[in-house]
């Protein structure tokens, strides 16, 4: 079992950048496929980035080109790097862990494990 806390989260006006933290313990993120999620008031959770071993990362079309995730293994973390972010980024941020494979690695349903989240509000 993993546990994850994310942090790095706050305001941030429109076209700034912020870095998301997700700090694994109980188990190695080598072991995962790890993926960021978000949920906004009143929508769905959806899927924003992923990492898995033996892939390319992979990311929603609203977070190419902008965000950039990347693992750690040595500190056990998880990284999202966003950047131009618009007010349409205005959400709750998760971390999670699981086992997609490539097929499911956007669906919040393959993974397992899930952080508490981490808000992030982008103001104009």
């Amino acid at each position: 079992q993993v546990q994850l806390v994310e942090s790095g989260g706050g305001l941030v006006q429109v076209g700034g950048s912020l870095r998301l933290s997700c700090a694994a313990s109980g188990d190695s993120v080598r072991n995962y496929g790890m993926g960021w999620f978000r949920q906004a008031p009143g929508k769905e959770r959806e899927f924003v980035a992923a990492v898995r071993s033996f892939m390319s990362p992979v990311y929603a079309n609203s977070a190419k080109g902008r965000f950039t995730i990347s693992r750690d293994n040595a500190k056990n973390t998880v990284t999202l790097e966003m950047s131009s972010l618009t007010s349409e980024d205005t959400a709750n941020y998760y971390c999670a862990a699981g086992r997609p494979i490539a097929s499911t690695i956007q669906n919040p349903s393959a993974y397992y494990y899930w952080g508490q989240g981490t808000q992030v509000t982008v103001s104009s």
